[in-house]
């Protein structure tokens, strides 16, 4: 719905900048610890959200399926929300395969939390939901601060659901 939140797991990467660092085959993941800290932010704030895979673009309109210029359709337009909503890809957006992707490569935690202004399915669009998306990632750095600070204690080098904060 407009105004959730989408908390991204992993992204594919359909961006042009990963492609700079890594193969095309790289995977765009997200650090486990950063959706963990995303997802108890949310439920701690009683925002809704949802955790999935997120579609990256390069473009607004044509990479993402959108109507452009003069009502132009780029190749595969007509198919491509359906496809990934087949693909059980939550989101569509521009710049989280790219962050995840560069992060991975140099050994950093990454993760995205995106708000919905767009229902695809149905044409609803509204901007609404990025205080609660910001909410939520400030919330989460908290959370990855603790995390950080459970695991010097315990001598590990992952937090995990054993690690109680």
């Amino acid at each position: 719905a407009v105004g959730d939140l989408v908390i991204t797991r992993g992204a594919v990467r359909q961006e042009g900048t990963s492609d700079e660092y890594v193969r095309e085959d790289y995977p765009a993941v997200a650090s486990e610890e950063v959706v963990s800290a995303l997802v108890a932010a949310a439920e701690e704030l009683g925002h809704d959200y949802h955790v999935g895979l997120t579609m990256s673009a390069d473009s607004f309109y044509a990479g993402q399926g959108r109507s452009g210029y003069e009502g132009f359709e780029a190749a595969g337009s007509e198919d491509l929300v359906e496809d990934l909503r087949e693909a059980n890809v939550k989101n569509i957006e521009m710049e989280a395969s790219a962050l995840l992707t560069i992060a991975s490569v140099y050994g950093l935690r990454a993760g995205a939390v995106c708000s919905v202004y767009a229902n695809r399915v149905t044409g609803e669009f509204r901007t609404e939901g990025e205080s609660k998306a910001a909410e939520t990632a400030s919330l989460a750095v908290n959370y990855l601060a603790r995390m950080d600070e459970v695991k010097r204690e315990a001598g590990a080098d992952h937090w995990h659901a054993g690690l109680s904060l």
